[in-house]
Order: structure tokens, then C-alpha cells, then sequence
């Protein structure tokens, strides 16, 4: 049995698919609210709430590999479930950071709960995916009322990753021998910035987006009041700010691994354009 939490989310979601589509065997979708869950056919709706860790516990019956993101409630608690229920193999996303920009507090929480994996007696992977191509929809309201979308570092580029391509290695670490205590810094093909983000959502769109460069404060002050004033600096800082060649780099991880190269952030502009109208 496999257990994908996150299940409604942009990874996990794309996740049920692939494990369903590769015939990967008895499936659960963690979700909190099982009545409305749209999961493919065969595969199980359960509820449980990552807040309080003792809610996944019916979840985790009979569950031998789980699917799990970090930082989404009380990491410890929801690993020594994981590990009490018998949990053999966890996938963990964790993040590209880790590595990058490992000052900064966000990624230092993300090594926190690698570490709790690492030590808790079950087999691991770990992800650490860098900038989410899923990412630029905190733009789809403006540009569908066809206000500007408004950004700093406008021409500094990340190799922005599908999150399809998050599921695919995931899949292959779940279901496929020779992943367990694995590390994989996942990217996309290529760097875009966020300036071409724009450009290909308009392309595929058939209109124009405008586009504006803004200074760094007032980017800030419209996400610190949304995730907090550190969690704002960390994301300004690791998409323009304070970027490094370890983060730019293009990696080869997802062919590597899945053995198919990983999808353009055209291809996901492409195929989210419904969410821009």
C-alpha cells in the first residue's frame, strides 16, 4: 500500500495518476475532506488533517511507502506515525535550498525534518526541487482582470521545475529498487526568468500580459503580510536576491532518474492556460 498525502496538491495530485497509470497497486490519497476528493479510479479516499498528526493513524494501516512533503504540520509527530504504523520507505520534498541557501530559515527547517527522517529507522528518499512552475499562479487574478503582473529580478532565471516532473522521480522512488537513501536535486530543462514566465503564459493565452519590474520592498511588503517577513526574504532571496551557481545549475536529475527529460515551463503554461482566462 502506498499513501500519497498531498493528494489534492499540484505534486501529489500528478503523483495518483502516475502510480495508477503504472499499475503501482493498492493506493491511498490523503485528503481532508474525502467526500469531495477527485482521485482516479481504485484509488482510496482517507482523511486526515497533517495539523494533528494522530488523525493520520488510520491512514497509515497496512501503508509500507509514503509520499510525504515537509513542513505542512508537526514533522516529528507525523515521521514517528509514520514509523509506529510500520512505514518502510518514505518519499520526502523537501527543497533545493537545503543545499543553496542553507543560512536561510526555511531550508534550515527543511534539513530538520530530512534529519528526523534520516533517524528514524525507515528507509528514505529525499527530493529537494527547486523554483515550482506552479509557482505563477499568485499571478492568474491579476492577469485575468488583465492587470499588470508586477515582479523583481524580472530577468533572473531558475531552471523552474513541472511539478509533474516532481511525481514522475517520486513514482520511480516509490515503486522502482535502487532509491532508498537517495538525495535528488530536481530542476526543470532550463532557467527562465520571470519576465518569460509572462511571455509564455501570454503566448499561449493569444493576448498580451504586460509586465513590470518593481523594486524589492514592495514585492516584500505585499508577501510579508501574507507568509511573514522571513519567509518573504527567503523567497526574494532565492529567486533574484541572493541567487548562486548552485542554484542556478541545470540539472540532469529528472531524465536520470525517469528516463524522460524534464518538461519547459511552456508545457505547463500550456497546459494550466484555463487558470489565466
Amino acid at each position: 500500500m502506498i499513501l500519497v498525502t498531498g493528494a489534492t496538491g499540484n505534486v501529489g495530485g500528478a503523483l495518483l495518476k502516475e502510480l495508477q497509470a503504472y499499475g503501482a497497486g493498492p493506493l491511498r490519497g490523503l485528503t481532508r475532506d474525502a467526500a469531495r476528493a477527485e482521485f482516479p479510479e481504485g484509488v482510496e479516499a482517507v482523511e486526515g488533517d497533517f495539523a494533528e498528526a494522530a488523525s493520520l493513524r488510520p491512514a497509515l494501516e497496512g501503508v509500507r511507502s509514503l509520499f510525504l512533503v515537509s513542513r505542512l504540520g508537526p514533522d516529528a509527530d507525523i515521521i514517528d506515525a509514520a514509523r509506529q504504523a510500520g512505514v518502510e520507505h518514505v518519499t520526502l520534498v523537501s527543497s533545493i535550498t537545503v543545499q543553496t541557501h542553507p543560512h536561510l530559515g526555511p531550508a534550515d527547517e527543511n534539513l530538520a525534518v530530512e534529519r528526523l527522517l534520516k533517524d528514524s529507522g525507515m528507509a528514505w528518499t529525499i527530493l529537494r526541487p527547486t523554483q515550482f512552475a506552479s509557482n505563477a499562479l499568485m499571478w492568474a487574478g491579476r492577469i485575468r482582470e488583465r492587470q499588470t503582473v508586477r515582479m523583481p529580478y524580472a530577468d533572473i532565471g531558475l531552471p523552474t521545475i513541472h511539478p509533474a516532473d516532481i511525481a514522475s522521480v517520486a513514482r520511480v522512488a516509490l515503486t522502482e529498487p535502487g532509491h532508498r537513501g537517495r538525495t535528488y536535486a530536481l530542476t526543470g530543462p532550463e532557467r527562465v526568468s520571470a519576465r518569460q514566465q509572462v511571455e509564455s503564459i501570454a503566448e499561449v493565452l493569444g493576448r498580451k500580459v504586460d509586465f513590470a519590474e518593481t523594486g524589492r520592498e514592495e514585492t516584500r511588503a505585499r508577501m510579508a503580510a501574507v507568509f511573514g517577513a522571513e519567509a518573504a526574504d527567503a523567497v526574494l532571496d532565492v529567486t533574484g536576491g541572493d541567487v548562486n551557481e548552485a542554484l542556478l545549475r541545470v540539472r540532469d536529475t529528472v531524465a536520470q532518474v525517469t528516463g524522460s527529460a524534464a518538461r519547459p515551463f511552456r508545457q505547463w503554461a500550456s497546459e494550466n492556460a484555463a487558470a489565466f482566462r
